[in-house]
């Protein structure tokens, strides 16, 4: 690779891994609400707005895997985590400050909508720790064992499996700390993994043509990796 190409590539993963922080910390903002989605009247999805944009996460890491290797997707992951607490730290603090009485967002308001279990915060956070750090590794044995092809395989079975283990610990641990009720687990479960299973199924051709760009603007082979950064 030429020295701008470095500097390009560089770039590049600074983009992708600030879309995935962005990504994160919002979902981690917005998840108590929720809404239903009933496409073309075959089932009704109930989920929250905060699986909207974690997809994107799992896509992120995906290509960045694909095209920057192992170690560089655990990077922007753990980087990921250390945001999300930081703003939880930064949310802890704000709802401590008292509001004065002018104030648009009360005190109980922001409370309601921001102020959050610390358990359930960090227990949440390791969920989607080990969730991540599994779509790499399955994403990489399916890489290794179909020497760089088959893309969709690796995209999609990756994504199936830490998925589901990210949405089944997540709801139990806000039901365990009583965010959420327990008679609202199990549809909740099913709408938040067959949703995300639609979206990853989705999100096939949109990465497909991200790594075909990737492959082209630095010259790399199937399989190849941008290691030098």
């Amino acid at each position: 690779m030429t020295v701008q190409q470095k500097s390009e590539a560089r770039l590049i993963y600074l983009i992708l891994a600030s879309l995935f922080i962005a990504s994160l910390v919002t979902s981690n903002l917005i998840f108590q609400k929720f809404f239903y989605w009933n496409p073309f009247n075959l089932y009704r999805f109930e989920i929250s707005v905060g699986i909207l944009p974690y997809p994107i996460t799992f896509l992120i890491t995906d290509l960045l895997s694909e095209i920057y290797g192992k170690r560089k997707a655990n990077q922007v992951v753990i980087a990921g985590i250390f945001a999300s607490f930081f703003s939880m730290f930064i949310i802890l603090i704000a709802d401590y400050a008292p509001a004065i009485q002018n104030s648009p967002v009360d005190n109980s308001i922001f409370s309601k909508v921001f102020s959050l279990s610390p358990l359930a915060v960090l227990a949440s956070m390791l969920a989607y720790l080990a969730a991540q750090f599994i779509d790499i590794r399955i994403f990489h044995f399916w890489k290794d064992l179909t020497k760089g092809k088959h893309l969709w395989l690796r995209n999609n079975f990756s994504t199936f499996l830490s998925q589901f283990i990210d949405t089944f610990t997540v709801l139990f641990l806000l039901c365990f700390f009583k965010i959420l009720p327990w008679n609202i687990f199990g549809s909740l479960l099913i709408s938040g993994f067959l949703f995300k299973v639609i979206i990853a199924a989705m999100d096939t051709p949109v990465l497909y043509a991200a790594v075909f760009w990737f492959r082209k603007k630095f010259s790399l082979k199937m399989g190849e990796e941008i290691v030098e950064l």
